[in-house]
């Protein structure tokens, strides 16, 4: 143990109690120059430093700087607002009503569903899909500038799913139109803009490229629309019947489907090209139908029990139950079955095997009636066709010529 003299004692001692002094003299300086008790140059000095502060503060959020708007967009913004700002106006939100029956059993009017459309003439013709309007006892067609009018059906085609429709535009009315663009030169990976009433959300853009051309899509079960143009643009419920646009505002297709397990864009979008619609249009317009090219025959869709019945050894293909005498496909050669049967079981009828039947059409091979009309939608009368038919275990080319008819072949399933 280290051991201390009483001199060395009372020295630490002293020391100690200086220090302590010195630190409560500190401590009660701080808190002294703490207080709000401050005298006038140290006041005046605080004072000046609030001031230099309140300058590099803003006092308000107005006194943040702002960047000037110079108007500025990129190309690509800029070709978007330029298409939006031109062709907006011409879109038009069609809903319809239904008639329906209640409890009762009375014959009332409901809402049903909504869709777009496209004024393509300054007179108020709009096209749209036929699936818009389908079983429609009331249409009516509103306008950008809030204006609605009650709309009539021009004509329909179901081939094609396509309908123009008709309103009264008010006197002096300077309606905005969409003409038709050129679909026969579009390019997988080029730009389009589709503008509709998704979710009855009126005119909204969405944008995106072509994803595929040339695309076969079954509509219903006697329709397949050929040619479709596939999109990645957002097309929902109630873009039907809007245009597919490109990066000139000229309507290069007409929004018809999407395919999604849940009703909403999935990314796979197709319209109907305008090459298809404008025929179409033109020819509802000039006959109120359109005048397709056809063949005057009776078909049956070939099964594979009708095939082990009559002995064929192909069980596809549309079989020739009858061909009207003197038209241009029994001039050409084609022929219809000479053995009845009854065919059916709930609702038998009677057709005739023993025929042609028919497995391609220039090429087309046709299995089902949807296919036999998707291969000659786009024919009108006095077109010529090859069509490839099976007849005593061999195929054959024949070629037809088309003729007009009022009404689509009477064909069977």
């Amino acid at each position: 143990m280290k051991l201390y003299s009483k001199k060395q004692l009372v020295t630490y001692s002293i020391s100690t109690g200086i220090l302590a002094a010195v630190a409560v003299s500190v401590v009660f300086t701080f808190f002294k120059n703490d207080s709000p008790k401050k005298s006038g140059k140290e006041i005046s000095a605080v004072e000046k430093n609030q001031s230099e502060l309140k300058e590099e503060i803003p006092q308000t959020f107005e006194a943040f700087p702002v960047a000037a708007e110079n108007g500025s967009y990129t190309q690509d913004e800029s070709q978007n607002i330029s298409v939006y700002e031109k062709c907006n106006e011409a879109v038009v939100n069609i809903t319809t009503k239904v008639m329906g029956y209640n409890w009762f059993y009375e014959p009332i009017v409901t809402e049903s569903g909504s869709g777009s459309g496209s004024i393509i003439d300054k007179r108020g013709y709009v096209v749209t899909n036929v699936h818009v309007i389908e079983k429609a006892s009331v249409i009516n067609i509103s306008l950008a500038d809030g204006t609605t009018y009650e709309g009539t059906v021009v004509g329909q085609d179901i081939e094609s799913d396509i309908a123009v429709l008709k309103f009264e535009p008010a006197k002096g009315a300077d309606l905005k139109t969409i003409s038709f663009g050129n679909s026969g030169s579009l390019k997988v990976g080029q730009k389009v803009i589709a503008i509709g009433n998704p979710f009855a959300l009126e005119r909204t853009m969405t944008t995106g490229i072509i994803s595929g051309l040339g695309r076969p899509i079954q509509k219903s079960a006697n329709v397949i629309i050929r040619n479709m143009i596939q999109t990645d643009a957002a097309i929902n419920p109630g873009n039907s019947g809007g245009p597919l646009l490109d990066s000139q505002g000229r309507m290069i297709g007409i929004n018809t489907m999407i395919y999604s397990s849940s009703g909403s864009s999935a990314g796979v979008g197709f319209a109907i090209p305008a090459s298809t619609a404008r025929r179409v249009v033109s020819d509802l317009l000039k006959y109120g139908k359109v005048n397709r090219g056809t063949m005057k025959l009776s078909l049956v869709q070939n099964t594979a029990r009708i095939a082990n019945f009559a002995g064929y050894e192909i069980s596809s293909g549309m079989i020739v139950s009858s061909v009207k005498k003197g038209s241009k496909a029994d001039q050409a050669g084609i022929k219809g079955g000479t053995q009845a049967v009854q065919y059916g079981t709930f609702y038998p009828q009677t057709i005739y095997l023993g025929g042609d039947i028919i497995t391609e059409i220039n090429g087309i091979k046709i299995s089902k009636l949807a296919d036999y009309y998707s291969a000659i939608e786009d024919k009108v009368p006095g077109d010529v066709v090859t069509v490839t038919v099976y007849r005593n275990r061999k195929f054959e080319k024949i070629k037809i010529e088309l003729e007009a008819s009022s009404n689509s072949p009477n064909a069977s399933i």
